[in-house]
């Protein structure tokens, strides 16, 4: 992260200017291995490659602290939002450290850069005729005097008859709920995507216990069906949509094939940005207890993090301009997960299109699936799973962490973490093939040549051997940077270790060895001189992925200085950077052997038990659907035979008794839903 006295970085005129964000974490939980690789690590391998590629980049990001999850968190833990967020964004702040996450900033939403440009982008809205008002029905809690977001309402699923759902979602069935029973007479068209299915039967404040009320409010929506014809021609002619990551250009495909609606930007809390007082027929008093909800205001915070950098503490500073209202110099690119997309792809770029000003609109979405971990899901609660904190507590070194994530990116589909395959992955892949290429050219050149690269420029290479090692050496050279400018990450990395691999080619075909040397000196020195250079370049390819072994390949090869301005990607390589003469640093294992058995010890430390029981749920759940559609097969079999009256059997519909009464505890402790006849919950 910059220094606050370094200056700070704007866009060059006449330069390829990169402007980079992650998807800003919410400040109210601590990240999983899923959420890292999503976003933040993703990113900062395309920073680093932009850098190393001499274009000017700078990489944004920060905490979203807004918004009715933050408060019921802060309302969870006995603290108020603004102490629950610095505690977290403090987290979040050494997890990324720890991660080696390269940020020029990273900052926070609550700030009052922030707030004044939230509130000018919705000013700008506003006069342009994309806002209008909605007058809803909404639980309000009599006790406090207050209207409730659906999250501080609780009560009983009206389909599970779970107790503690919230008023947006059950999480025992998952399905969505109102806080209150629909009147079939007074609904309103939300605009609102989701489709609840049930509600809260017996209905309670979260805050005071108190019996909510129906009453009516107004609030604000984005009229993102206005919006549509020209979010539709600039997704079409000025998008660039048509590379970005295939689930991007899907769920932003569907949204537009399912018309947009308007969507409510308000909400009745405390903590966000406040609805802007003073303007020509806005209430002042209607919405003098309502903040704009996360779907508007968290992509603002790319710009207001960016002021923050760029203007420091200067209120009126605009240097935070030449980088989001500068479409011209500047290329935008957004990473994060598919849940992501919408805010990214529909919402964000709507909103600057209806201020009617020039902005510098997304170039590249880069979104991932799911990372799925050892066959379940994260949880930490049930504490299942890697969370970005425990990571360094198996003590394997960060780069393999890193190399194993972005080898394992869910680019096009969910992918898994496997204890078993991290455990092959630093043994295998790393070394095996970049380990031993350079222990093995290092050692050579220090024990033999007295660590002193040799005159490797009067071997005449008779048969081309070495020449068409450095043609092959380009080709995938050509192959990386491609795949990094399409953010294709897994596939660059893959090519840095075919690289690699061809290293480790050159001195097999060559025999490098003291035979070598004492019979055949000038072609020894010459593989050797090349074989150091190329580690220079795999150094440099390494770096955005696994910066810290690109440093311990510079240390070992004496390259002078620190800082990652070392490191550059060249258009095309040349196998002279290492000259004659030039004295080698100490050989240095890159990477130790992780014993086969830590995989089991790891999968144990890390949720085993609980991993087992999810694993046992899911899998009564799967049986107990497939019993349900063969019954009705054969409901529909006897039916074409006059036996039965075609009703389905409503035992059907539902899961065996047994799976009902199985629980978690039941499943760890490995009981079976066939053997299982005591009472439990799922």
């Amino acid at each position: 992260m910059s220094s606050p006295s370094t200056p700070s970085l704007l866009p060059q005129s006449g330069k390829q200017n990169i402007l980079i964000t992650s998807a800003l974490p919410y400040a109210n939980n601590v990240p999983h291995l899923g959420n890292i690789i999503g976003s933040v690590l993703s990113a900062d391998v395309f920073a680093r490659f932009s850098r190393a590629r001499g274009f000017p980049t700078l990489y944004i990001c920060g905490t979203d602290e807004y918004g009715t999850a933050t408060e019921t968190q802060a309302l969870a833990e006995g603290v108020d939002p603004a102490t629950l967020c610095s505690k977290y964004n403090a987290i979040h702040r050494d997890i990324y450290a720890w991660f080696r996450i390269d940020f020029d900033i990273f900052g926070r939403t609550p700030t009052p850069q922030h707030t004044e440009i939230v509130q000018a982008i919705f000013t700008k809205l506003w006069e342009k005729g994309f806002i209008e008002e909605r007058e809803t029905e909404q639980a309000y809690c009599p006790a406090h005097s207050s209207f409730l977001a659906d999250r501080f309402v609780e009560g009983e699923c009206s389909l599970c008859h779970a107790a503690g759902a919230r008023g947006d979602q059950c999480d025992t069935c998952g399905n969505l709920l109102d806080p209150l029973e629909p009147a079939e007479d007074t609904k309103a068209e939300s605009g609102e995507d989701r489709k609840a299915t049930g509600w809260l039967v017996n209905p309670r404040c979260k805050l005071d216990g108190a019996t909510p009320e129906r009453r009516k409010t107004k609030h604000l929506y984005l009229r993102l069906d206005a919006l549509q014809p020209e979010i539709k021609t600039w997704l079409d002619n000025s998008s660039n949509s048509k590379d970005w990551s295939s689930n991007a250009i899907s769920i932003t495909q569907s949204w537009i094939h399912d018309g947009l609606k308007p969507r409510s930007i308000t909400r009745d809390l405390r903590w966000g940005v406040p609805v802007p007082k003073g303007l020509p027929g806005l209430s002042a008093e209607e919405y003098d207890n309502k903040v704009f909800y996360v779907w508007f205001d968290a992509c603002i915070g790319y710009p207001s993090i960016t002021k923050c950098y760029t203007d420091r503490d200067d209120p009126s500073g605009k240097n935070w301009e030449r980088w989001w209202k500068n479409p011209d110099d500047v290329s935008l690119y957004q990473f994060m997960g598919k849940d992501n997309v919408p805010f990214h792809s529909i919402i964000f770029p709507g909103s600057q299109l209806g201020t009617r000003e020039k902005w510098t609109q997304v170039t590249k979405l880069s979104t991932t699936e799911y990372l799925n971990y050892e066959g379940g899901k994260f949880s930490k609660s049930k504490g299942v799973g890697v969370f970005g904190n425990s990571a360094k507590d198996t003590g394997v070194g960060v780069d393999v962490w890193r190399y194993y994530l972005l080898s394992r990116r869910p680019e096009t589909s969910d992918s898994e973490f496997s204890w078993r395959e991290f455990v092959d992955a630093n043994n295998n892949d790393l070394l095996k093939n970049l380990g031993n290429l350079c222990n093995r050219v290092i050692k050579f050149c220090h024990a033999k040549l007295d660590a002193v690269v040799p005159d490797y420029r009067t071997y005449a290479d008779p048969q081309n051997s070495l020449k068409q090692h450095e043609e092959e050496v380009n080709t995938l050279l050509q192959t990386y940077i491609a795949n990094l400018k399409a953010t294709k990450l897994r596939a660059g990395l893959s090519t840095v270790l075919s690289i690699s691999a061809l290293g480790n080619k050159l001195l097999q075909d060559n025999k490098l060895s003291n035979q070598l040397l004492s019979e055949d000196a000038d072609r020894c020195a010459a593989v050797v001189g090349l074989a150091l250079n190329h580690l220079h370049l795999l150094a440099n390819i390494l770096f955005p992925y696994m910066p810290g072994t690109s440093e311990a390949i510079f240390d070992q090869l004496g390259v002078q200085g620190s800082g990652n301005e070392r490191f550059s990607i060249p258009d095309k390589w040349v196998a002279d950077v290492i000259q004659p003469g030039h004295a080698i640093g100490e050989p240095k294992l890159l990477f130790s052997a992780i014993p086969p058995e830590k995989a089991d010890e790891w999968r144990e430390a890390f949720g085993g038990e609980e991993l087992r029981a999810q694993k046992a749920i899911e899998a009564g759940k799967a049986a107990a659907k497939k019993a349900a559609k063969e019954k009705e097969k054969e409901r529909k079999r006897l039916k074409k035979l006059g036996l039965v009256d075609g009703k389905a059997d409503s035992s059907a519909l539902e899961p065996p008794e047994q799976l009902k009464n199985l629980s978690i505890k039941d499943a760890a402790e490995g009981k079976t839903a066939e053997r299982t006849t005591e009472k439990g919950q799922v």
